[in-house]
């Protein structure tokens, strides 16, 4: 089983002021303060979303999403920041229902985000799409909880979804990069097309073994945050696989370097949320 304690106490003992945030929303629900969430969304530009580089002024809907990650762990995606980013995301889609990065950013988009190719647009049309899920399922400021299936942003994500859809290969595998695979499944099972997220899952089963921990941590947190129950075969699976790869001190490594393995230790800790 995960050590969980052993995994709070790796946290508190190499994470920032954020981090131990982080950790704080994650298992107590406590509101961080108002400086660090302030924080947290510098560097908005006007339109709504995040520039990929700090001195940048072209939003990035890779940038974005990650900082919507982020502020998700705090506990802010209601606040008006993460509403701006949201809606700019779903001005942001293309006809087909699907995203791709702003051409003026071919020189500092990475590989997954390359503005123009086919495999990063359907990795940021999953990713884009996962968000908007996520954040539509959530309460609008201006009214209750929308119930429709993608809720305040329902429209929009059912066009990303069969855009998703629409590319999938007849045995479930996607033509795109790995963790597309976990965010489509996200989307999908959402909309309630739970065959077409089935075919991915079982794809996903196969390469368990051989994902990193970083990997298996974004896996679970993904499917955990769309509502998939814990007992679920893939996450039983992918829970077996952090606990092989654990460390003794808590940790998880990440595949981006040791300076992100607090963020890998937090995605468990949300996955077991």
């Amino acid at each position: 089983m995960v050590d969980i304690e052993a995994a709070v106490g790796f946290v508190v003992a190499h994470g920032d002021a954020v981090d131990r945030a982080r950790l704080s929303w994650l298992r107590t629900g406590a509101q961080p303060p108002p400086g660090l969430l302030d924080d947290a969304e510098v560097g908005q530009t006007l339109d709504g979303g995040w520039p990929a580089t700090l001195d940048g002024t072209v939003s990035s809907v890779d940038a974005t999403c990650f900082r919507l990650s982020e502020l998700d762990d705090l506990g802010a995606l209601g606040r008006p920041a993460a509403r701006r980013a949201l809606d700019w995301l779903a001005t942001r889609q293309l006809p087909d229902g699907g995203w791709a990065e702003d051409p003026a950013l071919a020189d500092v988009a990475p590989d997954w985000a390359r503005p123009g190719d086919p495999e990063a647009g359907f990795h940021l049309t999953a990713n884009a799409g996962f968000w908007l899920t996520v954040a539509g399922l959530d309460a609008r400021p201006s009214g209750p909880l929308d119930h429709r299936v993608g809720g305040a942003y329902a429209g929009v994500v059912q066009a990303a979804a069969q855009s998703l859809v629409a590319r999938l290969r007849p045995d479930g595998r996607w033509p795109s990069f790995l963790p597309a695979g976990w965010l489509s499944a996200a989307v999908l099972y959402r909309q309630e097309m739970f065959h077409e997220a089935a075919r991915i899952q079982v794809i996903l089963a196969e390469r368990m073994p051989e994902l990193s921990p970083g990997d298996a941590a974004w896996l679970a947190a993904t499917l955990r945050r769309v509502g998939i129950d814990g007992q679920d075969w893939l996450l039983v699976r992918a829970w077996r696989r952090l606990t092989e790869t654990q460390r003794s001190d808590g940790g998880w490594e990440s595949d981006d370097g040791r300076q992100f393995d607090v963020h890998s230790t937090l995605s468990v800790i949300r996955s077991c949320r």
